[in-house]
């Protein structure tokens, strides 16, 4: 992914991108990494891949980065890359949530583009303050909330906005895993030890890391955020910081109700987002572990089973469906299409038919967090969005 001069699908020039986080040990930069490679739209040129300038130097080594361009610092990284004519042109921020706000203000005041993962910050003020940041730089902001990528989350999408399921009037949405069911953080792993801490999580545990995922979702495919929420958060493992189940109910403008939840301690559910769309007309179901399969249901039919590349699927599902039917598309490819189209983005070329998600998903999850947060203090009240 780092040799210069490799031509891009469609034999476009490949953006130079850079990478801060992401080194040895971490999870989501080596998929982030995958992603961005697929389709041969980015070139990893530099990064600064740990907080630590040794490990950093290593990890860039091992990733084949020239030397003087693997940064003991993002701060280094992005002064050095602005000052150079074969700089990075965008970078994915892929750190524990309390780095996000300081790394994507000093690659925005650099001019550089920002692909940063979820939650875009750690509370509102900062969120705000990054979108006001992206609206002066005019700067492409992403934020990775990659499940939008599915072609059948893609689909699902146009079948609300064709009117095929009528009025919407129950949206529910779930997220359920089980690897925090005991205290993992206390073994010293990683990635629980810093998704448990609020120093680098911030305020939700399970609400920031999967809930913001189920909430963003349901947001992309009915067109449609909550006017107000109540929530439940629960912490079930003695000592933990932060909360690891989720209840929250939804309220919309339009008199829809909605359901969310998310558990990061539930035996039996390793990766289980699902999401459940009901209108005055039919409705539909899709579950990410079965990502190539859409139950679509119109009142008073039988139930439909559509396939990711079945003529049933419209084209804002085939224009991001590679592969032939029956050879199952899955989580990287989810991930890559969101890297396509904000290179699509980057170059100038975005139409209507591109979506990825921005800064305004980014600062919507922030708020959904701190209401969420509030609301659960405070016994459940509801509490306008």
């Amino acid at each position: 992914m780092s040799v210069e001069g490799s031509q891009s699908r469609g034999g476009l020039r490949p953006i130079r991108l850079g990478m801060v986080g992401g080194g040895e040990g971490a999870f989501i930069g080596a998929v982030h990494r995958m992603a961005a490679r697929l389709d041969g739209h980015y070139v990893l040129v530099a990064g600064a891949l740990s907080a630590t300038a040794e490990k950093a130097r290593r990890s860039g080594a091992a990733l084949g980065l020239a030397p003087e361009r693997s940064y003991g610092s993002f701060v280094e990284m992005a002064r050095t890359e602005a000052a150079r004519k074969d700089g990075i042109e965008a970078v994915a921020i892929v750190t524990p949530n309390h780095m996000h706000a300081p790394i994507a203000t000093a690659f925005l005041e650099a001019g550089i583009h920002i692909i940063c993962d979820k939650p875009l910050a750690m509370n509102l003020t900062e969120a705000r303050f990054l979108q006001q940041l992206v609206a002066a730089k005019q700067r492409i902001f992403a934020v990775t909330y990659n499940y939008t990528g599915y072609p059948l989350v893609r689909h699902a999408r146009a079948l609300v906005r064709e009117g095929v399921l009528g009025e919407i009037r129950v949206i529910q949405v779930e997220y359920p895993q089980d690897w925090l069911t005991e205290p993992l953080e206390g073994t010293g792993q990683k990635q629980a030890l810093w998704r448990t801490d609020p120093s680098q999580a911030g305020p939700g545990g399970c609400l920031g890391d999967i809930g913001t995922h189920a909430y963003q979702l349901a947001g992309f495919v009915t067109g449609m955020r909550p006017i107000a929420l109540a929530a439940d958060l629960a912490t079930f493992v003695a000592g933990r910081k932060l909360d690891d189940n989720v209840h929250v109910m939804l309220r919309y403008a339009s008199r829809a109700c909605g359901m969310l939840w998310a558990s990061q301690i539930a035996p039996g559910n390793e990766n289980g987002l699902k999401l459940r769309v009901y209108g005055s007309k039919g409705g539909i179901e899709w579950q990410q572990e079965q990502p190539n399969m859409l139950r679509l249901a119109l009142f008073g039919r039988p139930s439909e089973l559509v396939t990711r590349a079945s003529n049933a699927v419209g084209p804002a599902g085939q224009r991001v469906t590679r592969i032939p039917a029956g050879h199952p598309e899955g989580y990287l490819e989810a991930f890559a299409t969101i890297y396509s189209e904000i290179a699509t983005a980057i170059r100038g070329e975005a139409d209507e038919a591109t979506l990825f998600p921005g800064i305004e998903d980014g600062v919507a999850g922030v708020a959904f967090i701190e209401a969420a947060k509030q609301s659960s203090e405070d016994d459940g009240r509801w509490v306008a969005l």
